[in-house]
């Protein structure tokens, strides 16, 4: 099966084999909020994926 290429463009994988994507929504619309705000929301989110869909659109991790 092939790996879904927009998907893992989206997502990394760390060394340990958790998924961390960054939060949608955040490129533009931003000056308004507190600049801590704003680096809080840059951070990446760590994402669980059953192992159903892991295989479907990763299947080499």
């Amino acid at each position: 099966m092939k790996t879904n290429k927009s998907y893992t463009k989206r997502i990394k994988v760390t060394k340990n084999g958790k998924l961390v994507a960054r939060k949608p929504g955040l490129n533009h619309f931003n000056a308004k909020q507190a600049r801590s705000t704003q680096l809080n929301k840059k951070r990446g989110q760590t994402i669980t994926l059953s192992n159903r869909i892991r295989r479907q659109f990763l299947p080499n991790t």
